[in-house]
């Protein structure tokens, strides 16, 4: 008997990509259990299989940055926030943060068939009674219209979003005038994507920080310290923390300034959440 849930749960991550960089993502977690029936008749209660799986998640690779170990141009070695990855193609990046904020994968490229193959592998060694195999799919959110990657840390979460390279791929609506502008929103799309948001409070200064060309973004956080350094290009300043709603009133009064027109903005985090906000002109 097989047992399958769509949509379980989804993962937010980022991800180094030897041929793009630093990338986020939001993937939305299918399940399938193989086993026998026990004697109420249902293989595994289906209002225990989304916490089950989903506390193993996020124990595990979800708000991590992804890292195929293996990729071209890669240093990884201990320091004394933890760990430290260093790369050099396709740009200069250097992050360095406790172990558990990062997710090490033996591989040239991360791909998520592997990924889930890897997940449900470690779902089996304690799997739930009467369960003989698990499989996992993950897949993009189908979006109509605008999307876009970025990735952040959040140093005031109480969770894992304080992490200081996770991420999320997002859809974006834009309206002026109570009207849909799709072309604002693939602009804006394009303007954020596999980009950095980092909050100008964030950012280091003195003579360890000052990197030709670079960015240094560094704080202090419950799981402890963090420190990214990224391409000033590949990066994003605003003037308050990156939560998606403030990245809504960013937007909207960005937009409405270049625009001259009042602009409401829906911007999401990942899937299925996000904030709204309104700006005038």
């Amino acid at each position: 008997m097989t047992l399958f849930v769509n949509r379980l749960s989804h993962l937010d991550v980022s991800l180094w990509s030897p041929q793009h960089g630093l990338i986020g993502a939001s993937w939305h977690v299918d399940a399938e259990l193989d086993g026998e029936l026990g004697e109420d008749g249902m293989l595994f209660d289906f209002g225990e299989v989304k916490p089950w799986i989903k506390s193993r998640l996020d124990g595990g690779a979800d708000h991590t940055l992804l890292i195929p170990t293996k990729a071209p141009g890669l240093e990884i070695f201990e320091c004394s926030e933890g760990l430290c990855v260093r790369a050099t193609q396709p740009y200069s990046m250097e992050v360095r943060a406790p172990r558990q904020a990062f997710t090490l994968l033996p591989w040239p490229a991360i791909t998520t068939e592997r990924l889930a193959e890897l997940l449900a592998d470690e779902m089996m060694k304690r799997p739930p009674p009467r369960v003989t195999d698990i499989r996992l799919r993950l897949r993009d959110e189908v979006i109509d219209g605008a999307a876009y990657t970025y990735s952040h840390g959040l140093k005031r979460h109480a969770g894992n979003c304080q992490r200081i390279a996770h991420g999320h791929r997002s859809r974006l609506h834009i309206w002026q005038r109570g009207v849909r502008m799709p072309g604002l929103e693939a602009e804006w799309a394009e303007r954020l994507g596999d980009r950095y948001l980092v909050d100008a409070a964030d950012i280091a200064t003195g003579t360890d920080s000052v990197v030709r060309g670079m960015m240094t973004s560094r704080y202090r956080a419950e799981q402890g310290r963090f420190m990214i350094r990224l391409p000033t290009e590949r990066c994003l300043t605003l003037p308050t923390p990156t939560t998606v709603e403030h990245i809504a009133g960013w937007l909207a009064r960005q937009i409405t300034e270049e625009t001259g027109r009042a602009t409401r903005v829906q911007a999401f985090e990942g899937v299925d959440k996000g904030a709204i906000a309104e700006a005038q002109p």
